[in-house]
């Protein structure tokens, strides 16, 4: 039986377990149907058994050894692969990663090494590290593990099949923070996945897969099992329908209503990208729109779109700004940057 199903599940049982809302008092009534189906551990629903069977079918879809669900983002995945395969070990880490990347060679009391990436003066972002770059490094520090960050915050992608050989040939365990990326595996016109060659691989569902803060997941494609180090810096008491929202955000993913909607977004990102011949753009990701505008910075860029436009951007820098679009998406919100053409 799914999660899914579990929280369908009609009781007739009294329960006088936690939580102790117990699904009937609801302190915010727009959440009611949340408070309805918050369960816990119970002999009653047995929801341990329902999540284990999501993640059995989770890892078949995604091709991985082991897929894990994780309700605090893909923070909680890195440092658990950490944990799994680099405890007291060195860690190569970039030098301004996201900071779990380096809380987690602290929390595994590793031997943290950091690498810089070439920074891109012209769009005022860093570049993604190259085969040749991880080679060298590994040469140099022959570190038990390294994070890549791929594709980077403004979606510039690395080869990461290639560096994945590397890797092996180093005897380097490969972690790539793909948060990201999310919908890499189900799109062959987007960049190719780390799930199936990278060690251990982070994906946040709430960044461009329409989950809900903060789902994600953590793929396992090696023979260390990352469930021990998991249980170590999760709670006990998780959120079920938080879990469920991560079986039915992969179930939707993989569905041929999720294909087409996945089909349609990029579709309509391509006619959108043609039509904006005002702007610079760049990036490997289509859904992350990395644009730039001749005589005027990045941050006089964000400012027009917020205050004439209405159009609030993701990140911003000196040089460029960087509107994210995921499935959630809509026909409506993508016609408004056709107003950009103004600019």
């Amino acid at each position: 039986m799914s999660i899914i199903n579990i929280l369908k599940k009609k009781n007739n049982r009294s329960l006088f377990t936690t939580p102790s809302h117990n699904g009937e008092l609801c302190i915010m009534h727009k959440f009611y149907q949340w408070y309805r189906n918050d369960i816990s551990e119970t002999d009653t629903y047995n929801p341990q058994e329902a999540l284990n069977s999501a993640e059995k079918k989770a890892a078949e879809i995604y091709g991985t050894k082991s897929t894990h669900f994780l309700t605090n983002g893909s923070t909680s995945g890195i440092i658990a692969a950490v944990l799994a395969c680099c405890t007291k070990g060195k860690l190569l880490i970039w030098d301004k990663s996201h900071p779990c990347h380096k809380n987690a060679g602290i929390l595994s009391g590793s031997e943290i090494l950091e690498y810089q990436l070439k920074y891109n003066d012209k769009w005022g972002i860093y570049e993604p590290l190259t085969p040749d770059e991880v080679d060298s490094l590994l040469e140099e520090h022959k570190p038990n593990a390294i994070i890549i960050t791929s594709p980077t915050y403004e979606g510039l992608v690395s080869d990461i099949i290639k560096i994945s050989e590397v890797c092996k040939r180093h005897n380097t365990r490969l972690i790539a923070d793909e948060a990201h990326g999310a919908l890499y595996p189900f799109s062959d016109k987007l960049p190719v996945s780390a799930v199936n060659y990278a060690d251990f691989t982070v994906q946040s569902l709430h960044k461009t897969a329409g989950g809900i803060n903060p789902t994600a997941l953590l793929h396992c494609n090696c023979e260390i099992s990352p469930v021990e180090a998991l249980s170590k810096i999760n709670t006990t008491s998780p959120s079920y329908p938080m879990l469920a929202t991560i079986e039915a955000n992969i179930n939707y993913l993989n569905s041929e209503k999720g294909q087409k909607n996945i089909d349609k977004l990029i579709n309509n990102l391509v006619k959108i990208r043609a039509s904006l011949t005002n702007l610079e753009l760049y990036g490997d990701d289509i859904t992350k729109l990395l644009i730039k505008k001749d005589g005027l910075s990045g941050y006089e860029l964000s400012e027009i779109l917020y205050e004439k436009l209405n159009i609030e951007d993701e990140r911003t820098n000196s040089k460029s700004t960087m509107l994210l679009t995921g499935l959630g998406t809509s026909d409506r919100k993508l016609n408004r940057l056709l107003k950009i053409r103004k600019i």
